[in-house]
């Protein structure tokens, strides 16, 4: 799985426009948390690249990085969660799920939902 790293707040509209042609997924994870480091491991575990299509993962250290997650929570009109996955498609969230609700199976649904 090939993340890329979510670092500067101008990212987020570069997701916008990227998320008219593509699908894009982002992983707002705590470095100090343990349910986000499971969840985090059981996302990269089932990741398979030919069930997902064209998927793109962005993947955030939000202790680091708190401004942009604060940021995305706000953009994409969604409350601030650790550990959060949320799927965007066409600058909206078409998914949105924390802890233990996130799961590879729902992943993979709004991946390929039409």
């Amino acid at each position: 799985m090939n993340w890329t790293a979510l670092k500067e707040l101008s990212q987020i509209e570069k997701i916008v426009e990227e998320s008219t042609n593509q699908r894009i997924l982002i992983f707002k994870h705590s470095t100090s948390c343990s349910i986000s480091r499971t969840t985090l491991d059981r996302l990269e575990r089932n990741w398979k690249e030919e069930e997902l299509g064209k998927l793109k993962p962005y993947y955030l250290d939000l202790l680091n990085f708190r401004n942009i997650s604060h940021a995305i929570a706000q953009k994409f009109d969604v409350e601030h969660e650790s550990p959060q996955v949320l799927i965007i498609e066409n600058g909206k969230s078409i998914y949105d799920q924390s802890h233990f609700g996130i799961d590879y199976k729902s992943v993979k649904e709004f991946s390929n939902a039409s």
